[in-house]
């Protein structure tokens, strides 16, 4: 168990550090950002002395060495734009995204479980075929173009829910809709996968043979060995739906770590849409690594085929 694990530290590891990179080359590939931030009729020599105080003005070889010796000490830089360290604005914004994120995943995640077992114990039926019409509907639309049919639908023509801001529950109803819909529908098509895999085993057969009540077949024997490939979906849309987040706050104006992905984009403030990204990757990573090790301790067998999941 000890090499299994450390071996999935050292490959989130190297995943992390891949992440950091390829978005530290990419960024710094796009553009110079005293072009954005700088009025253009700047003289020359002024653009000069903000790219050297900025550091992009050395080679990139060197720029990403002082990048990762400064974040190697948990600093993440300065933004461009409003001239304070990238983290204490990312942090500032992180709660308003948590608090979409799982709210939009819990529903997402017991309306999905509900409708996929649904579905499986009521298999070939108009039950069945409904629910996974609404299935590929959901996960066939683009949650963007979602929000914004919401937004006519419910705001402008209804006039029922606020079309965009944070505050009250009603300003978190279409944007938490918008975002679990689409993790819904996997969920719940791999929830009724799961289930008509497991109903159709010796142990289930053999539990009815003995007299078990329906009830008793599920909540004992079905669900249970059912959940073990059920956590690794789970798990891996917990972490699509935090990087989810960024279109969603945007389309909503939903004042998250996305909205100011958003705008730190737009004026190519590095700092910030790198320590964004960072978070996000961390995220999506370590909520892999958990589901990898819970997946270990609840069927052995993965740890004994040295570790491949």
């Amino acid at each position: 168990m000890v090499g299994y694990v450390t071996l999935k530290i050292i490959r989130a590891i190297a995943t992390l550090w891949l992440v950091v990179t390829f978005v530290f080359v990419i960024l710094r590939l796009s553009g110079d950002p005293a072009i954005v931030l700088l009025p253009m009729d700047l003289p020359t020599s002024i653009a000069d002395v903000y790219r050297q105080r900025w550091g992009t003005d050395l080679p990139l070889w060197e720029q990403y060495i002082r990048y990762m010796s400064s974040l190697l000490q948990g600093d993440f830089g300065v933004s461009f734009f409003d001239h304070r360290p990238a983290i204490d604005l990312v942090i500032e914004r992180l709660p308003k995204t948590l608090q979409l994120g799982l709210v939009a995943y819990g529903g997402a995640t017991v309306l999905a479980l509900t409708l996929g077992v649904i579905a499986a114990l009521y298999r070939d039926t108009l039950i069945d075929r409904l629910v996974m019409i609404l299935a590929v509907f959901g996960y066939s639309m683009p949650n963007f173009f979602l929000g914004l049919l919401l937004i006519i639908f419910f705001s402008l023509q209804l006039r029922w829910l606020p079309p965009s801001g944070s505050g009250t529950l009603a300003h978190m109803v279409m944007p938490a809709v918008a975002l679990g819909l689409a993790v819904s529908a996997q969920i719940a098509r791999f929830t009724r996968s799961s289930i008509l895999e497991v109903l159709g085993q010796s142990y289930i057969r053999t539990a009815r043979a003995k007299g078990a009540s329906w009830w008793r077949r599920i909540r004992w024997h079905a669900l249970p060995n059912a959940a073990i490939p059920l956590v690794t979906v789970l798990g891996f849309n917990f972490g699509l739906m935090i990087a989810g987040t960024i279109v969603i706050e945007t389309v909503f104006a939903w004042p998250g770590m996305g909205h100011l992905f958003y705008q730190a984009v737009g004026v190519s403030d590095f700092a910030v849409v790198q320590t964004v990204l960072l978070l996000i990757a961390a995220s999506v990573i370590l909520v892999n690594l958990f589901v990898d090790l819970l997946y270990a301790a609840l069927d052995p067998r993965v740890r004994l085929r040295g570790g491949d999941v």
